[in-house]
């Protein structure tokens, strides 16, 4: 048996997998309704609010098309258009294939702006890239999509971040209340040590790594103020000027008040006595366990292995409190090659109390996602 099988036969466990509790939740929502969400995020435009339904606690924002161009974490024109264009650059070596997309993303656009989704009520949206998800069974699936659809009658439902592995019941639960599942990317899971492969060669030797560097250890109650600045840095090195603008923009400000209120746990690498090189944000919600926040000193040699020493802390971290680790998506053999399982995420959208040319444009971006969205990020580990 496969191990995404084995784990998707333990609904028992699905259960704990993921557990907002309620001050969090709130330490979450007054953050960001107390500072300026461009303060805190400087490439997104939302509003955030608590939810509640059927005795559990979301965050929740709002978003309009008018507000577009937006961060893809509320802007699924952002994710589905922009993102993906930038995406092809990794084709560079392939020309054909890389315009043959580029055409077939450029096609696909007005059918996205046509599906309005820009302008929606997210629920459970945390706005990291990833938002680990609760269990729902249909009762709550339905409380929740009746709740939500008749406050916002004129904006689309959606939750993202649901993925094959870790959420086939809540998939099954919102796919019987009408949600449509639109597939977003391949993310990779390393489950816990109960489940996950033996350690493999490449663990090993990342954890040989972190035992011999000449960085020191930087723990969670270690960081100060100048430490958020430069994890910052560190941050903007790696996911905006490496990978992509399009990623979440968080600040320094960001870092620390999420530090401070007990949102997210850190712990990075520094110069011994000087600055940081490295640095991890963590998110634990009940047994799942997310990483926000990485960056490293792009200036430094590849072989100091400031990547792989980061990606080892946090998976360290997993494996000591047996947590479930969504790994994001994104450097795709190095996770497997650490023992990541792929997983295809999903975007889940309710659309039935909207006009029908959007519900029909929702209805057709699932079938070309499913019939051609999905053999792709397989094929290229997208």
């Amino acid at each position: 048996m496969s191990g995404a099988a084995a784990m998707a036969k333990r609904p028992a466990k699905q259960a704990d997998r993921v557990e907002n509790k309620p001050a969090k939740v709130e330490a979450f929502v007054s953050l960001f309704n107390e500072i300026s969400v461009r303060d805190l995020i400087a490439n997104l435009k939302t509003t955030v609010e608590m939810f509640d339904v059927g005795g559990r606690t979301f965050p929740l924002t709002l978003n309009d098309a008018d507000g577009a161009p937006n961060c893809y974490i509320c802007c699924p024109t952002s994710a589905y258009i922009d993102y993906a264009i930038d995406e092809t650059r990794n084709f560079a070596a392939h020309p054909l294939l890389r315009r043959a997309l580029n055409a077939l993303i450029g096609a696909c656009a007005p059918l996205v702006r046509a599906s309005g989704l820009d302008r929606q009520a997210q629920l459970n949206n945390w706005l990291y890239s990833t938002n680990p998800v609760p269990l729902l069974d249909r009762p709550t699936a339905a409380s929740l999509r009746a709740a939500l659809s008749a406050r916002f009658p004129d904006r689309a439902i959606v939750i993202r971040s649901l993925n094959d592995i870790a959420d086939p019941a809540t998939i099954a639960a919102l796919r019987a209340e009408g949600f449509r599942m639109l597939a977003a990317r391949q993310i990779y899971i390393f489950a816990d040590r109960g489940a996950a492969p033996a350690m493999t060669r490449d663990m090993k030797r990342d954890r040989a790594r972190l035992r011999t560097t000449p960085f020191e250890r930087v723990g969670d109650g270690d960081f100060t103020e100048a430490d958020y600045a430069r994890a910052e840095m560190l941050y903007n090195m790696l996911y905006l000027d490496k990978y992509t603008p399009l990623n979440p923009h968080y600040t320094a400000r960001y870092i620390a008040e999420m530090h401070r209120r007990g949102i997210i746990s850190l712990a990075g690498l520094r110069r011994p006595g000087g600055e940081l090189v490295a640095v991890t944000g963590l998110f634990e919600n009940g047994g799942t366990l997310t990483q926000p926040i990485v960056g490293y000193d792009t200036g430094l040699p590849v072989g100091e292995g400031l990547y792989r020493m980061a990606m080892a802390m946090a998976q360290d971290h997993a494996t000591a409190r047996g947590l479930l680790f969504n790994m994001s998506a994104g450097a795709a053999g190095f996770k497997r090659r650490r023992g990541a399982l792929p997983a295809i995420e999903y975007n889940a959208v309710y659309a039935a109390h909207l006009a029908f040319r959007r519900r029909l444009a929702i209805r057709v971006m699932e079938t070309v996602l499913a019939l051609i969205g999905i053999p792709l990020l397989r094929r290229f580990e997208l």
